[in-house]
C-alpha cells in the first residue's frame, strides 16, 4: 500500500534518532475495514497524523520511528480498536481528537470520552467530543450551578440543552426554562413590528433551534403550550421562584452585573443553573461591565458552584474557528501589551457594586 505524504514533513525524526519497528496484532474478529475506515480514509488520517510511519498487512500494523513516537502510535490504535468494541464508528474527526487527548497526556482515555451518551433520538446521539466537555457535562450532574464559559462553537449551549432534555425525561426535573438577553434590541423592540414574541423571536432562535435537534418538532408547541418548556427574555425572569426546573442562561455575557444577580437568586428548590457564555463577545453598551466576567470573583469558592471553562481545543465547529478563535486572542493580547500598563479605573459591577443591586 503506497505511503500516504505528510503535510508536515518537520516532525520526521531526525537521522540521529534510533527507529524501532512496534507491532500491533489485530484481533481477527475484528474488521479491518471498520478500522481503516472507508477507502483508507482512517488510516490515511493516521499516518497524516503520526510521527512514526505506518504500514498494514493483514491484520498486522507495523510502525516504524522512534520508541515515543511509537508508542504514541500504539495507545492511538489500541483506543481506536476500544471505540470499535464499543459499537461507534470511526472518522478522520474520532482519529484526531483521540490523539489530541493522547497528546495532552492529561489521564483522559479518549474511548471512555468519546463514547458517554448524554441523549439519544432523533437518529442521532449527542455526546462530548473533548475531554473539557466531558468535564463540563460531568459537573452538570454534580453540581446546581455550573458556568459554562468559552468561545463560540464549544458546545457549552448544546451539551447543556441535552442535559436538559435528559434530566426532563428522566424525571429530574419538570420543566426546562431557557433564556437570554435580547441585548442587541434595546429600546428599539418598540419599532420592530409584530407582537412582543414576534420581536423577541429572533434573539431566542438558537435555543429553539437546539430543541429541535433533540426532541421531535411536533412534540415541543405542546410542551411549551403546557409550560414544561419555556423560552423567554432574561427580563422575564425577574420576580419569580423557578422550583423543580432545569434553567439555562445563554449569551450571559452580555449580562449586567446586576442582572446576573437577579438570574441567579431566581433557583428555587429542586432545581439547576447552567450559565453559558463567551467574555471574548460582549454585546453590552460601553461602560457596562459584563456580569460573566465578575461572576467568577464573586461566586469562587462556594459550594456546588462550578466554572467550566472551554478553550479553542474544545471547539467542535468547522476546525477553522478554532484558528479563528486563537488568531483574535492572539491580536487582542497584542494590543493589550503595545497599550502597555495603565491604571485601571474601579470598574463598575464589583462586590458593592453588585450587592447594592436588586
Amino acid at each position: 500500500m503506497p505511503d500516504t505524504p505528510r503535510l508536515d514533513t518537520s516532525k520526521k525524526p531526525a537521522s540521529t534518532v534510533e527507529r524501532v519497528v512496534s507491532k500491533i496484532i489485530v484481533p481477527a474478529e475484528q474488521s479491518m475495514v471498520a478500522l481503516l475506515g472507508n477507502r483508507d480514509e482512517v488510516l490515511a488520517t493516521v499516518e497524516r497524523v503520526l510521527t512514526s510511519d505506518v504500514h498494514v498487512r493483514g491484520n498486522e500494523i507495523t510502525l516504524t520511528g522512534s520508541a515515543r513516537d511509537n508508542a504514541l502510535g500504539v495507545l492511538l490504535f489500541e483506543q481506536l480498536l476500544a471505540l470499535l468494541a464499543a459499537g461507534e464508528q470511526l472518522n478522520a474527526d474520532a482519529v484526531e481528537r483521540s490523539l489530541g487527548m493522547l497528546r495532552a497526556a492529561d489521564g483522559a482515555a479518549p474511548a471512555e470520552v468519546l463514547t458517554l451518551s448524554i441523549l439519544s433520538g432523533r437518529g442521532r446521539t449527542i455526546r462530548p467530543k473533548t475531554v473539557n466537555q466531558k468535564r463540563y457535562v460531568e459537573a452538570i450532574d454534580e453540581h446546581t450551578i455550573v458556568f459554562g464559559i468559552g468561545p463560540a462553537g464549544t458546545g457549552k449551549t448544546y451539551l447543556a440543552m441535552a442535559k436538559a432534555v435528559q434530566a426532563l425525561q428522566a424525571k429530574q426535573v419538570n420543566r426546562i426554562i431557557l433564556t437570554r438577553p435580547a441585548v442587541e434590541a434595546g429600546e428599539r423592540l418598540g419599532f420592530l413590528p409584530g407582537t412582543l414574541y414576534d420581536k423577541i423571536d429572533p434573539y431566542l432562535r438558537p435555543l429553539y433551534d437546539a430543541l429541535h435537534d433533540m426532541l421531535d418538532p411536533e412534540s415541543i408547541p405542546r410542551l411549551m403550550a403546557a409550560g414544561t418548556i419555556e423560552v423567554a427574555p432574561l427580563a422575564y425572569m425577574r420576580g419569580r421562584t423557578l422550583n423543580d426546573a432545569f434553567i439555562i442562561l445563554d449569551e450571559a455575557q452580555n449580562t449586567s452585573a446586576e442582572q446576573m444577580k437577579m438570574f441567579l437568586t431566581r433557583l428555587g428548590f429542586g432545581s439547576r443553573i447552567v450559565v453559558t457564555g463567551d467574555v471574548t463577545q460582549v454585546d453590552l453598551p460601553s461602560g457596562t461591565t459584563s456580569g460573566l466576567r465578575v461572576v467568577r470573583d464573586i461566586l469562587e469558592g462556594i459550594d456546588d458552584v462550578h466554572f467550566a471553562t472551554l478553550t479553542s481545543s474544545d471547539v467542535v465547529r468547522h476546525r477553522l474557528v478554532g484558528r479563528i478563535v486563537d488568531a483574535y486572542a492572539q491580536y487582542d493580547a497584542e494590543r493589550e501589551a503595545a497599550r502597555g500598563p495603565q491604571a485601571a479605573p474601579r470598574a463598575p459591577g464589583r462586590r458593592d457594586d453588585v450587592r447594592r443591586s436588586r
